[in-house]
């Protein structure tokens, strides 16, 4: 049975960095995410992601959410890399899914402040420390009841189970 991922975490929690430990089918696995279509284009044209943020990142919503659906189509497992912290942007990934797919969601904890600091430490891509602040203000755990199967903690070496 395929899989739906859906990372939950803020930026600089280690989303990116847990998926390249894991042990996925890679054949059979499509990362979908915002960030890796503006990181793409902002370094085609040889500008920074904040850059291009503001003017790229509707297109890069249309293709992320034309990948998931391509891939949902064949069947393939998908690990969602965004930071869904909250009930909505989590319940239109899931709307998305087929029925026949496994939904579980992996979280990330908001590291210590001065980890979280050095993991945000990206050349080109900062994050305004308000838009921080309220994503971990108003971060909710997900639940069964939205429609997930399953919900685990992520650490670097995998889930916590």
């Amino acid at each position: 049975m395929p899989v739906l991922y859906v990372l939950v975490g803020v930026p600089g929690s280690g989303k990116s960095t847990w998926i390249g430990h894991q042990k996925f089918n890679w054949d059979n696995t499509v990362i979908v995410s915002t960030d890796r279509y503006v990181e793409r284009y902002a370094k085609s044209i040889g500008k920074t992601y904040n850059e291009v943020f503001d003017d790229y990142m509707s297109t890069a919503v249309d293709l992320m959410a034309t990948e998931a659906r391509n891939a949902f189509a064949a069947d393939k497992d998908v690990v969602w890399d965004q930071t869904s912290t909250s009930v909505k942007p989590r319940a239109k990934k899931l709307r998305m899914a087929p029925a026949h797919y496994t939904k579980i969601a992996v979280v990330f904890k908001t590291p210590p402040p001065a980890l979280h600091a050095k993991m945000l430490e990206r050349p080109g891509k900062t994050i305004p420390e308000y838009v921080m602040r309220s994503m971990i203000d108003n971060f909710v755990y997900p639940t069964v009841d939205e429609g997930f199967d399953k919900i685990v903690n992520a650490t670097l070496q995998g889930l916590e189970l």
